[in-house]
């Protein structure tokens, strides 16, 4: 039986509302070069690398989940009882039992008729989200009610730890309805292998790291995702037909590794780079200012993708360590971008700090 593409994308349900939150703090990673006696080219072109968004003391990935959320919500302009889902993809949890979801359906006064929970799996946390989230209104089981999902996490690493270059912080938060922003292929391409190349022990204050693994499997990750869609006949579009491309950002560099080698696994390696430059250099503009935010990397990318570009066919690749990964594939709904000017101006107002204002801030912490 052959499946119809333009009903596995073309239906009504997507993301109506898309917003960002970003931290009130950031520092040049110049400044950490010098905190830790390296070069500054380590970071700048090494990892590609600018800046980190820190979260100040009475930031979380609640305060920063809440605000993208209400700010969606507000987008969205439905009636809050017609949530029937929350959702959160998180690596940054608060409790080993209470869902993430508790606490930012708590400040937003969600409660009642709705299915509230947390998603865990590393990084890719937030998709997983977002596919359940649109699984339960294509099912029909939604019954017509909206999702609200969110990516939200910090990323800290033990001071000097190799890491540490690469933290971030920011939540994006998704109202899943009527697709005025996006809607998403019904088919999607994942990708699993257990192993150990970053984990977090219960009780640790940092995750653990093994970065060459880690490398290796994002490599793997992204090779397997792209042979799937490349062989899916059915797909509504392909790699000459995109027009952008979201990465999961560690850090710039390994997204580039990860691009070419995917584009070497599907026999486009002669022109990896130029598509790289084409479909995923322009999506890099927003991590290279906030750093890994985890389960909301992919996605702060893609929302800077959509409001920087006119792209109407898109691809999501999410990662996660543990390890798990996930291709989607996505067409724009209209041009507007309504959260790009908020983004920027967010970003334009954070405070600057220094190696000693950032150390006192660690300790504090």
């Amino acid at each position: 039986m052959t499946m119809n593409t333009s009903y596995r994308i073309e239906d009504g349900t997507g993301v109506a509302a898309l917003s960002v939150a970003l931290p009130s703090l950031a520092m040049e990673l110049s400044e950490l070069a010098a905190l830790r006696g390296v070069d500054p080219a380590k970071y700048a072109v090494g990892l590609g690398c600018r800046r980190m968004a820190l979260c100040a003391p009475d930031e979380s990935a609640v305060t920063l989940g809440v605000r993208a959320a209400r700010g969606a919500l507000e987008q969205w302009g439905g009636d809050l009882e017609r949530i029937g889902m929350i959702v959160v993809g998180t690596e940054t949890a608060l409790d080993m039992s209470r869902p993430l979801s508790a606490f930012v359906a708590q400040e937003l006064g969600l409660e009642g008729r709705v299915r509230s929970y947390e998603v865990k799996h590393a990084c890719y946390a937030g998709t997983l989200a977002l596919r359940q989230a649109l699984e339960w209104r294509w099912s029909g089981s939604s019954r017509g009610k909206a999702a609200l999902v969110v990516a939200a996490d910090q990323a800290l690493y033990a001071p000097s730890h190799p890491g540490e270059p690469t933290q971030g912080a920011a939540a994006v938060a998704m109202v899943v309805d009527d697709a005025r922003i996006f809607a998403v292929d019904r088919a999607s391409y994942a990708w699993s292998r257990p192993a150990f190349d970053f984990w977090r022990p219960v009780g640790a204050a940092y995750p653990e790291v093994d970065g060459p693994l880690s490398l290796d499997c994002y490599r793997a990750a992204s090779a397997s995702t792209f042979v799937q869609w490349h062989e899916d006949a059915e797909s509504p579009f392909h790699l000459d037909e995109a027009e952008a491309f979201a990465f999961h950002t560690p850090f710039p560099r390994m997204v580039e590794k990860g691009f070419v080698h995917a584009c070497e696994a599907v026999g486009r390696g002669a022109d990896a780079s130029a598509l790289f430059e084409r479909l995923v250099a322009p999506a890099l503009a927003w991590n290279r200012e906030v750093g890994n935010c985890y389960t909301a990397s992919a996605w702060v990318a893609l929302a800077c993708a959509l409001a920087g570009t006119g792209a109407t066919r898109a691809g999501v690749f999410s990662y996660g360590s543990g390890a798990g990964a996930e291709l989607l594939t996505l067409e724009r709904r209209g041009q507007s971008a309504p959260w790009r000017d908020d983004v920027e101006r967010q970003l334009a107002t954070r405070e600057l700090i220094d190696g000693a204002s950032y150390a006192e801030l660690r300790r504090v912490r």
